[in-house]
Formats: C-alpha cells, sequence, structure tokens
C-alpha cells in the first residue's frame, strides 16, 4: 500500500517537471518568434511615364457607292444592240445600248428640210422691207405697208430660228437612241433584252451604275458620345481639326488597309434612335469594298499630349465605385490613391492626373501588400495589345527610330468604349 502511494507521488512528481519542460520550450519559441522579422510581401510593378494618346470611337456602319446612276432611256424606241459586259467596268461616255434610231433620222431629215424652207424665204422678205424703207422717205409708199414689209421680215427671221431649233431637238432626239454611261463604274446586269420596246424616261432603268473606287462609309453614333466628347474637348482634348482620319475594321475582324477621311456629320440628331449619322470617304483601287457590308468604324477623338496608360489589371474600384490603384513610393511603401480615370484605351486605362513620371504602380501582389506596408518590389512592364507581364529588361522603349536612323515617339491607340 506505501509503495502504491510511493509510485504515484513519483510519476506525479516527473508529469509536473515534464510540464514545465514543455512551457519553457515554448516560451523559447514565441521569443525566437518575436526576435525573427516577418518578410516582406513580394511585389512586381511597372514605372509610369506620360505620352501623347489618341482617342478612338469604334462605331458602326454600312458601305455605299460613291455614287450611283440608273440608266434610263431618254427617247422610245426598240432596243436593237447591248454593247456592255453585264458586271464589268465602264467609263463614262461609253455606248452601252443602242435604239433603232429609223424615225429620229427620218425626223431629222424633215426639221432640216423645213430650216431650208424658211431661210429661202428671208432674202425676198429682206429685199422687200430695205425697199419700202428707201420709199417710206420720200412718202411714196404708205406708213402701213413699210410696217408690213417689217412685220414680213421678222417673221422669216422666226421661222428660221424655229426651224433651226427643231433640227437641233432631232439631232438630240437621234443621239438619244445611243444610250450612254453617264458615271465610271461597275455596271450590273441588264434588265432589258435586244427587241424590247423601252419608254421615254421609264420608272424602271435599264440597268445601274456604281462608282467604287470611292466608297462612301455611313456611320451613327449617339448624342450622348457627342456630349461626352464637348466636355473632354473642354478639359483639355486635343482635336485634329478637319483631317479627322478613320480606319476599318471588316466583317471578319480585319483592318482595311487604306484610311479613310471624315466627310460631314449630320446637323441634327435622329428623333426616333437619338443617333447622329457621319459619313466618311475610303479610297477602294482594288474593289475590296462593296456596297451593303457592315463594317466597324475606329474614328478619332483627338489626342491626350500627357496622359498616362495603366493597365487595366492594375485598377480596382472602391465601395463607392472609384477607379483605385496601388502605388510604391520612394520608401518601398504601398499607398492607394483614387484615380480620375477618363476611359479604356486597349488593355489600359488613360489617367490624365493624380500620377506623374517616374510612378511605379502595383502590377502583381496588390492582395498581398496593404497601404503603409513595406514591400520587396520587381520592376515589369505590361504589353499593351495582349496584357501580358514581362520583366523589365524586356521593356521596348517608348521610341523607334525611323529610316533615317532618327528617334520618333511610338503614338499609342486604340478603341474607346464610351
Amino acid at each position: 500500500m506505501v509503495r502504491n502511494a510511493r509510485e504515484v507521488c513519483l510519476r506525479f512528481v516527473v508529469a509536473v517537471a515534464a510540464l514545465a519542460s514543455l512551457a519553457s520550450c515554448n516560451d523559447n519559441v514565441a521569443a525566437q518568434q518575436q526576435q525573427t522579422p516577418r518578410a516582406k510581401p513580394k511585389v512586381t510593378a511597372q514605372t509610369l511615364q506620360s505620352q501623347e494618346v489618341t482617342l478612338t470611337t469604334e462605331l458602326p456602319g454600312r458601305t455605299a457607292a460613291h455614287r450611283v446612276s440608273q440608266v434610263r432611256p431618254r427617247v422610245s424606241g426598240i432596243i436593237r444592240e447591248r454593247t456592255f459586259v453585264e458586271g464589268g467596268m465602264v467609263r463614262a461616255g461609253d455606248l452601252l445600248y443602242e435604239l433603232d434610231s429609223t424615225s429620229f433620222e427620218a425626223a431629222l431629215r424633215n426639221a432640216q428640210a423645213v430650216l431650208k424652207r424658211a431661210e429661202g424665204a428671208v432674202p425676198s422678205a429682206q429685199a422687200r422691207f430695205d425697199r419700202y424703207r428707201s420709199l417710206s422717205r420720200n412718202n411714196v409708199v404708205s406708213r402701213q405697208d413699210f410696217d408690213e414689209a417689217q412685220s414680213q421680215m421678222l417673221q422669216a427671221e422666226a421661222d428660221v430660228a424655229a426651224a433651226s431649233a427643231a433640227v437641233e431637238t432631232a439631232r438630240i432626239n437621234l443621239d438619244y437612241t445611243k444610250v450612254r454611261a453617264p458615271i465610271d463604274g461597275k455596271i450590273d446586269a441588264s434588265n432589258v433584252t435586244p427587241g424590247a420596246l423601252v419608254t421615254e424616261n421609264q420608272e424602271a432603268p435599264l440597268t445601274t451604275i456604281h462608282q467604287i473606287d470611292v466608297i462612301n462609309v455611313d456611320l451613327v453614333r449617339t448624342s450622348a458620345s457627342l456630349l461626352w466628347l464637348n466636355k473632354e474637348r473642354a478639359d483639355g482634348l486635343r482635336s485634329n481639326g478637319d483631317s479627322v482620319t478613320v480606319e476599318l475594321l471588316l466583317e471578319d475582324g480585319t483592318h482595311y488597309p487604306y484610311p479613310g477621311k471624315l466627310q460631314f456629320r449630320n446637323a441634327a440628331v435622329s428623333s426616333s434612335t437619338g443617333m447622329v449619322s457621319f459619313r466618311a470617304i475610303f479610297p477602294n483601287p482594288e474593289g475590296m469594298l462593296l456596297p451593303g457590308m457592315y463594317v466597324r468604324a475606329l474614328v478619332e477623338d483627338g489626342y491626350v499630349q500627357d496622359g498616362f496608360l495603366l493597365p487595366q489589371r492594375t485598377v480596382s474600384r472602391n465601395a463607392r465605385g472609384e477607379a483605385t490603384a496601388k502605388f510604391v513610393d520612394a520608401n518601398m511603401k504601398v499607398e492607394e490613391r483614387i484615380l480620375p480615370v477618363v476611359q479604356s484605351v486597349g488593355n489600359n486605362w488613360l489617367v490624365r492626373s493624380g500620377v506623374t513620371n517616374g510612378d511605379r504602380i502595383v502590377v502583381e501582389g496588390a492582395q498581398r501588400a496593404s497601404a503603409g506596408q513595406e514591400v520587396e518590389v520587381t520592376s515589369v512592364t505590361v504589353d499593351d495589345q495582349t496584357g501580358e507581364v514581362r520583366q523589365a529588361a524586356e521593356i521596348v522603349p517608348a521610341t523607334a527610330k525611323d529610316d533615317a536612323g532618327n528617334l520618333v515617339s511610338v503614338r499609342k491607340t486604340g478603341p474607346s468604349v464610351q
């Protein structure tokens, strides 16, 4: 009994000693952890530089022929021959159709005969007038006879003028039996065949010609976006004046190789759609653009002289919906800023204030670093086109060399979302 009590006491003493030893170890570990500093969060950052940024707006549109001419006959008759190739190119003045001209040739000969008869009556009337005028001075003939001679002479001259006009009309009608192309362009299929009867100025055209070496693109834009544009120009957005260039995106997403020019803008907003219509003109030497194609146009709104492009992945929104981003200051500490974002430009956000040259914006690791915390920074850059993050050594400079070896600035452009 006494022996069991001793064993119990011995075990109790051993357990207490073990607990004391374990507590001492825990105190030592805690002390070591307090003495060891926490590791700095690692982030990547891109250095920002101001640059000239061109703002563009993407607008939907349809192509249309620069000029369209519906060919109609100017006189009635039977079509004798068609001289053009359907679907081919024609030049202004080319013969398209030839009508039966027999009756028009006869009408011209008849008008010429009437003219000759009228011209034959003029000499006698003129001689009679001259004779009566000399006799009237000596009071040999009466004033009434003299007036009648003068009237006959004027009538003969008027008959000649009328006959001459009739000859000219007959000649024009004869020329109208040859239907010619009024403009250069691509001609459609013929709506009539030889032997068909056509009438003067009929409603149905014989064929249609489209001038497509120059193409029109009709665009539409909301009135709200125009109000935004006017506000931005008042805030410093610079305009290119009348020389506004336009680029096209075709239906398959490819870029049209030839830039165009903005021609005009309608002076009124559509009351039914709230849209404003624009028209741009593009050269079409290869005939790639056809009337009726759906396209999207990139229209220059203007440019910002000293703007900053922030990668979209670096900008977030706070609870109030304001755009915010984290930066690394000169003391290697994180600071958070509220930025007045203008609009998106490609994969970037355009900012005109709140940022200075040399500022470093956090690209990766923003979730691991809070405002005021010291961080370890690695310099990177974000590709404007793909959004790919690269090391700073892979940065493509914002300047390039031209053919002469001179440094020129690279303008950043891209579609905007409004």
